[in-house]
């Protein structure tokens, strides 16, 4: 779910974004995302054909700086502006609050594959352990005295096994763990300047999504050929 605005409701916050100062229309496409966390980010061909609208309206000017078109409000877009005040506080907080969903789904998403992948580990570790007392791990346990890992499993002693398989998981645990703090402090400091996008956040999960199953089909194979 992304921010959208409603029938109209976009031409009217532009004028608000021109009401603070004259801007270019990236500008206006940087301020749009800056305002919203990156949850929202309208391409050029959205913003444009309405700034172009808005100067037939008389309600914006646009002029050249340089190589740049800059628009600016009149006093008739000021005027549409004041009257319809209401409406722009009522636009306000109702992106606001899109905002803090798609914040609360990404929270979610992110969690829930954490979890999910933390799950996996702690069975791999089960399985683990429960394989190292096997006749066929213990007949492999008498001709070598090591501990190694095999297509199967642990190999070695019983007890060595089992502490080969807690120092993984916890190592994978750790992992994760500084996975996931430093994708947060990245997402954290995009958010402050470039804007973080919806279709970043979707490929996000689904690379996460692709994870957990990679390694949920290694677990079932380990599991088949013991």
């Amino acid at each position: 779910m992304s921010p959208v605005f409603g029938h109209g409701h976009l031409r009217l916050y532009l004028l608000s974004l021109l009401d603070e100062s004259p801007k270019h229309g990236y500008e206006l496409i940087q301020a749009l995302s800056d305002r919203f966390g990156g949850t929202y980010s309208p391409s050029a061909g959205t913003i444009y054909p309405r700034l172009a609208k808005l100067e037939e309206e008389g309600l914006v000017t646009k002029s050249a700086d340089g190589r740049k078109t800059v628009y600016a409000i009149t006093d008739a877009g000021r005027a549409e502006l004041a009257a319809r005040r209401p409406e722009l506080d009522d636009i306000e907080a109702e992106l606001s609050d899109s905002v803090r969903r798609l914040a609360d789904e990404v929270r979610s998403g992110v969690n829930q594959a954490m979890k999910s992948l933390k799950a996996d580990l702690a069975a791999a570790a089960r399985d683990a352990r429960s394989g190292a007392t096997s006749d066929r791990d213990a007949g492999a346990t008498a001709g070598a005295g090591g501990t190694s890992w095999t297509t199967s499993g642990w190999s070695g002693s019983s007890e060595s096994a089992r502490a080969a398989s807690a120092e993984a998981l916890r190592d994978a645990d750790a992992a994760i763990t500084e996975f996931r703090q430093r994708l947060r402090l990245d997402l954290r400091k995009a958010a402050t300047r470039e804007g973080v996008s919806p279709e970043l956040v979707a490929r996000l999960k689904q690379r996460l999504n692709d994870v957990a199953a990679e390694v949920r089909d290694d677990l079932a194979r380990a599991r088949a050929s013991r």
